[in-house]
């Protein structure tokens, strides 16, 4: 019997994916945490949201290897509205991000409510904001919020909402729990 852990936390704005930091930093062992999982992925410390926390490194490498094509889906709020160019723009791929070609994603409108970030967002007053949800199986460095910039809407907040078949259901910022690998994969 092996003694495999998988964890899902809610990762809040600011907290580093990793078990240490600067003396400053909030890092993963501010939220005690298992100590022999490490992170499956990351998300950068301005983004929200799933992260899984794993001891099975086979399981890690099925879900972050690009060849293995997970999907993960992310809650995006824009600045201004995108229009149906703009979008099927992020729906064929293609957009060059540094030196690759992003493949193409699952995008649409949606309407969220989610509670003020702390600290919030920055608002423009004459400039509108919405959200959108995508969903990509890559999952390169800052990827989501460089597509955004690329079709001329940058990213405002994102939140992963979804990892493989996983999805955050009532896990508080900053709260985490003991999952089956069958949850996930």
């Amino acid at each position: 019997m092996n003694n495999f852990k998988y964890i899902v936390f809610n990762k809040p704005y600011g907290v580093l994916c990793q078990f240490s930091g600067e003396d400053k930093d909030k890092t993963l062992s501010d939220f005690g945490l298992p100590k022999e999982v490490y992170p499956a992925g990351r998300l950068d410390k301005d983004s929200e949201g799933l992260l899984l926390l794993t001891n099975d490194g086979a399981f890690n490498q099925k879900l972050t290897h690009p060849k293995n094509e997970k999907s993960k889906t992310y809650h995006v709020q824009v600045e201004n509205i995108p229009t149906e160019d703009a979008l099927k723009k992020l729906r064929a791929g293609n957009i060059k991000i540094k030196n690759y070609l992003t493949a193409p994603a699952r995008v649409k409108l949606i309407n969220v409510n989610y509670s003020e970030r702390v600290p919030p967002i920055r608002v423009r007053k004459n400039i509108p904001d919405c959200w959108l949800e995508i969903e990509i199986s890559e999952g390169k460095n800052r990827q989501v919020r460089r597509m955004t910039a690329a079709i001329g809407h940058p990213t405002l907040r994102l939140i992963r909402v979804k990892i493989g078949k996983y999805k955050n259901i009532n896990i508080e910022p900053g709260a985490w729990v003991q999952v089956k690998k069958e949850e996930i994969l």
